[in-house]
Formats: structure tokens, sequence, C-alpha cells
């Protein structure tokens, strides 16, 4: 682990944290590009999600510093609301939030009323329902680079020990036991099974693979992290609780994708017959 700064560039304090942080970002970006390429997307329309994911990016950002915040204030109500820290479920749901607001206002609402020849004019020929396959890989390469961002940082780390798997983290002044490292490997794992079951086996349920498995495996490691976040509800801690949240949305999903792909390939016949008559 090294937490320590590397160098300066335009006044900012850069270290390993923040590299792995911008590396995950442009790995997740151009993966996003690539995939709604094999998938189909016009030009106009990666480069108008690309735009869209990188405002969301931001937003979630802000959203993982208030998450944060709020655990902090209750941790500590008389230290106030101090923004020291994020959290990746706050920036997660954040991030989801913006994205599919600011995609339904501009698609659905702004994009409709413009005019053919419009520079913003943009040809979505393909709706949200792909992307609602490709993001859960954009979003597990990303988090995975985060993480090991985090083992350098010394953050997010596991109970002190003196087993051989425990690492130096000189944040705390011992070993502890690198959940960020395992937690990256099980990303980085996860991105592998979705790539190969959305390109190779034409999956529709990455989305609830994503939601249902990382929820598990959070749910599990918050037993074994020693990186005090507050508490929420007694018993568990924040992650743990937006874990079942995430569990319990990626089985609705499972079964709003299932009505919704019906319905689309309902209409589809319905189209090709009346062709045919």
């Amino acid at each position: 682990m090294y937490p320590d700064e590397l160098f300066h560039f335009l006044g900012v304090s850069i270290d390993l944290y923040t590299i792995c942080f911008v590396v995950g970002i442009i790995a997740c970006l151009v993966y996003t590009i690539i995939a709604m390429k094999v998938c189909g997307y016009s030009s106009s329309a990666s480069d108008t999600v690309i735009i869209i994911g990188i405002l969301a990016i931001l937003i979630g950002l802000l959203s993982a510093f208030l998450f944060q915040a709020f655990y902090n204030y209750l941790a500590n109500p008389s230290g106030g609301l101090k923004f020291e820290g994020m959290t990746f479920i706050g920036g997660l749901i954040g991030g989801i939030i913006a994205f599919i607001a600011i995609y339904l206002i501009f698609v659905y609402g702004i994009n409709p009323h413009l005019k053919d020849g419009n520079f913003f004019k943009v040809n979505m020929n393909k709706g949200i329902w792909f992307l609602v396959r490709i993001a859960p890989i954009s979003i597990t390469i990303a988090h995975g680079f985060g993480r090991i961002g985090c083992l350098f940082a010394g953050c997010c780390h596991g109970k002190v020990t003196e087993e051989w798997y425990g690492i130096w983290n000189a944040t705390v002044g011992a070993k502890t036991v690198p959940i960020p490292l395992y937690e990256a490997i099980f990303l980085f794992v996860l991105s592998a099974v979705m790539i190969l079951l959305l390109f190779k086996f034409r999956s529709k349920d990455t989305m609830a693979i994503y939601l249902v498995s990382y929820g598990i495996w959070r749910f599990i490691i918050e037993f074994f992290r020693d990186d005090y976040r507050g508490d929420f509800i007694p018993g568990l801690s924040p992650s743990q609780f937006w874990s079942i949240i995430m569990i319990i949305a990626g089985v609705i999903v499972f079964f709003i994708y299932r009505y919704f792909d019906k319905i689309i390939e309902y209409n589809k016949a319905k189209e090709e017959q009346e062709k045919v008559g």
C-alpha cells in the first residue's frame, strides 16, 4: 500500500488512488464505446450516451460524498456534516438516477422536438433496454480499478491480522485483510462473466446478475471490513442495508425486463404480420 503523494499536476495532488480512479473511468468509457458499436448503436447515439454517462459520473461523485457525509454525521452528530471520503454505493445510486433522468429528459423530451439538421438532433436507433445490458459491465470495470486504488490508499480495509494474507496498511499502521484486493478480483471476474454472457450467449440479464451478485458479495464482505462508516439500521452497516436493496432490485429488474421484453417481441410480431397482410 502506498497512500503518499506521487506528484502535483495543475495544483492537484496525485497519488496512486487518483491514478487508479482515472484509469477506471477511462477503461469504463472505452468499453462502453466498443460495446455500443458491437450492439449497433449509431455514432450520434453512442456520443450522446457517453456525454450523458460523463454527466452521471460527475453527479455520482457528488452523491458519493453526500452519502458519506451523512454516514459521518450519523456516527458523530456533534461533528456536523463533514465531507470526508466517499462511498461507492452512494455514488452508484446517484449516478444511476442521474443517468436515467438525463437520458429520459433528452431522448424523450428534447430530442423529438429538434428539427432534422439540428446539430443536437440524435438518431437514437437503439433504446435504453440495450444500455441496461451494457451498463453493469461499465460499472464493474470502473469499480474494480477503483478498489485497486483503495488498496493503495489504505481505505476500505479489512480487520487487523498477523496472518500470511495480511498486507501492511500504512494508514492503520498494521497488517490488515486486503478486502479491496479481493473485491477488485471479484469485480473483474464478474465483468468477464457478464461480457461472456452478453456477447456470446446474448444474455439479457446482466443488470439483474450484477445487482444480485454484488449485493450478496458486498453484504458478506462487510463482516470482514474494519473501516467504520457509521450505524444506519441496528445490526446492519449502511452498505449492508443498501446491499439488501440491490438484491431486491435485481430480482425486480429480472421480472420487469422479462415483462417488457415480451411486449417488445409481441409488437415486433404484430408489425411483421401487418406488413405481410
